[in-house]
């Protein structure tokens, strides 16, 4: 069977970027011990309620500073953050350094693997019904 050299091309570059999709796939949190490490947020945080700090429910696609009935600062406000898995491991690894001005009295979580575990167990979290219902 003789195929015509553009097939072919487009065969082997699409079996290449799989094999490169495989090899660098993202890190993945480990939920157990996320919820762990949360134990450490829910000092100040809860899933549901504003506490010493706001909500979680509804945190990822949220803009920073928005949560009704909550006091924040004039940097968190102001910043423009979008929150999602990238901006949150950013600001977790030293909220002060991250966005000066905030007043999240937490010093981080250096450790990566730390970080993509408690994001793991806040999006499992926020994302089912039970914890934090859309409605």
């Amino acid at each position: 069977m003789n195929l015509p050299k553009s097939f072919a091309a487009s065969a082997v570059a699409a079996v290449l970027m799989a094999a490169l999709s495989a090899c660098g796939s993202a890190p993945k949190g480990d939920v157990a011990h996320g919820a762990e490490l949360y134990a450490q947020c829910s000092a100040c945080h809860a899933m549901q309620e504003n506490n010493l700090g706001p909500a979680h429910c509804g945190l990822f696609g949220r803009k920073a500073g928005t949560v009704p009935g909550f006091g924040y600062s004039s940097a968190m406000r102001e910043s423009g953050i979008v929150w999602d898995e990238k901006i949150l491991s950013e600001f977790l690894v030293s909220p002060f350094s991250y966005l000066p001005g905030t007043v999240m009295g937490f010093a981080g979580f250096p450790n990566e693997q730390d970080r993509l575990d408690v994001i793991a167990y806040m999006k499992q979290q926020t994302s089912d019904p039970s914890v934090c219902p859309t409605s």
